[in-house]
């Protein structure tokens, strides 16, 4: 077995919040997913994000004929952030530019969703960059607290 893949198992034998949440971060909005997703928008913009799209599930799936409860997805990033972080892992990239799903369960709660930047490091193996993966934790986190909090 490769000491890659033994690490990303041992990790996620002994690291509930990662096997329990698969990678993902998740933070309860008091918010429509409109709303939530709009806020969200507004905050990347604001802190120098690039918004690259975004994606309304539920519209696609109408469009199919098909129903989806409220889903949308924000595409965003910076290169000043993503490039050391790829110049680190190069296979990084398949998981960048970060993304936020705001998404609504089957209880009508309104959730933002994304990638764990710890993940992402084991994930890739990824290593020397732990400073920039805890400055992504933080801003990703601060974003969405942002997004999701009552006014």
């Amino acid at each position: 077995m490769r000491p890659s893949i033994f690490v990303f198992l041992l990790a996620l034998l002994f690291s509930a919040p990662l096997a329990a949440t698969e990678g993902m971060i998740d933070v309860q909005s008091a918010h429509s997913v409109a709303a939530t997703a709009d806020r969200l928008e507004s905050i990347l913009a604001d802190k120098g994000m690039n918004v690259f799209a975004r994606i309304d599930h539920a519209a696609g799936a109408k469009k199919a004929g098909k129903s989806l409860p409220p889903t949308e997805l924000l595409i965003f990033g910076n290169p000043k952030v993503g490039t050391p972080l790829m110049q680190c892992s190069r296979s990084i990239a398949i998981d960048l530019p970060q993304k936020a799903l705001i998404w609504e369960d089957d209880s009508g709660a309104v959730w933002i969703s994304y990638n764990d930047p710890q993940y992402l490091k084991l994930r890739h193996n990824t290593q020397g960059c732990d400073e920039v993966l805890k400055k992504v934790a933080g801003a990703l986190g601060n974003f969405a607290r942002a997004a999701a909090a009552a006014e």
